[in-house]
């Protein structure tokens, strides 16, 4: 707990000033007290009253000066809210390797029929913006509530050489920058680009191999962290060898020479036909290092139904946020009642021992 206003609570050192000056009242009391000859006959006298009767209004005094005095110094609960705010940006891996089909029929059809449900299943309620990345990255569509133009970009996806994992979450930090005036560009020095608390804003990774090409995805992932961008990676594939075979419209970025250099794999330039090849291990140290610097969280997925389940679980991660709420007009409400409830007793008690 915070408080917008610390110097209120100098009014807590009411309470110690009423003890002791209740203190001096009772002892100057004592020193003026009549001697009588009978204390029984005093006692008699006297209407029956418990300690409790006593001390019970002046606890709830104190407490309820107590309560308004932290009430005062506006105290601030970090506290987990719902957004409705909230901005995914999808970057997903079209290096040469997402087609081998250890997944059937290719990793890359694969990813990309788990991306369109999970749009789907958003059903417009967040913004969504799309980046593919092979040996660059590069933003397919900006943060968007329209889910077919989104669908549209991810069937139109194509494939090329290379893996620049920490260029895609640069630039999936400057499509959020875009939309959402509190994050900061990538290009901003990270002293202006500090902010308390996580975003509502996230990115999501999905990768089948390791950085190959660009900044390296550490580095990246310290601009996210510096922003309050949580960001969730997905491993995505075996590592089994396997033959890569992409469809026409997958191949088709590789123009008619084609060609993925010496590992085997696919030519020709745009029938998709089969060859042997050896897929690129994913770099699952770097992908957990990534998530954990920014307060994200790594799934490893080997088949369709693993990757439908790590993005399925996203909504949990990225509707929630932590958020200062100010909750001063708990603490003058609770004070209020307690101050009031210890004059009310009193009052009461008192006008019981005057009727006795």
């Amino acid at each position: 707990m915070t408080f917008s206003w610390p110097w209120a609570l100098v009014s807590l050192l009411i309470i110690p000033i009423v003890l002791i000056a209740t203190w001096l009242l009772r002892r100057r009391r004592r020193r003026s007290a009549v001697r009588v000859t009978s204390i029984a006959l005093v006692r008699s006298a006297l209407p029956r009253r418990t300690r409790w009767t006593r001390l019970l209004p002046a606890l709830l005094l104190m407490l309820g000066f107590a309560a308004l005095g932290i009430g005062a110094a506006r105290p601030q609960a970090t506290v987990p809210v719902a957004s409705n705010s909230t901005t995914i940006m999808l970057a997903m891996d079209v290096s040469g390797s997402m087609c081998a089909t250890d997944v059937e029929p290719n990793r890359l059809t694969v990813a990309q029929q788990a991306a369109i449900s999970f749009i789907e299943s958003q059903q417009g309620q967040v913004k969504i913006g799309l980046v593919a990345f092979s040996g660059f990255a590069a933003m397919q569509v900006p943060p968007t509530n329209d889910p077919d133009q989104l669908i549209d970009a991810i069937n139109a996806f194509t494939t090329s050489r290379g893996t620049a994992i920490g260029s895609a979450i640069l630039t999936a930090i400057d499509g959020i920058a875009d939309v959402d005036p509190t994050v900061a560009p990538s290009g901003v020095d990270a002293e202006y680009a500090q902010r308390v608390g996580y975003a509502a804003d996230v990115i999501v990774v999905l990768t089948d191999g390791a950085n190959t090409q660009g900044v390296e995805p550490e580095e990246a992932a310290e601009a996210a962290a510096v922003r309050g961008l949580r960001v969730f990676t997905i491993g995505f594939g075996t590592t089994t060898p396997t033959q890569l075979v992409c469809t026409g419209q997958q191949a088709s970025g590789w123009g008619p020479g084609g060609g993925w250099g010496t590992g085997g794999g696919w030519r020709g330039g745009g029938g998709g036909r089969p060859g042997g090849g050896n897929p690129l291990v994913i770099d699952e140290d770097s992908l957990q290092a990534v998530a954990e610097k920014t307060g994200g969280q790594y799934y490893r997925a080997e088949s369709a139904d693993q990757l439908a389940d790590a993005l399925g679980d996203l909504p949990s991660h990225v509707t929630v946020v932590t958020q200062q709420v100010d909750i001063a007009s708990w603490f003058a409400a609770a004070g209020g009642l307690l101050v009031a409830t210890a004059l009310g007793l009193s009052m009461w008690w008192n006008r019981l021992r005057s009727s006795q």
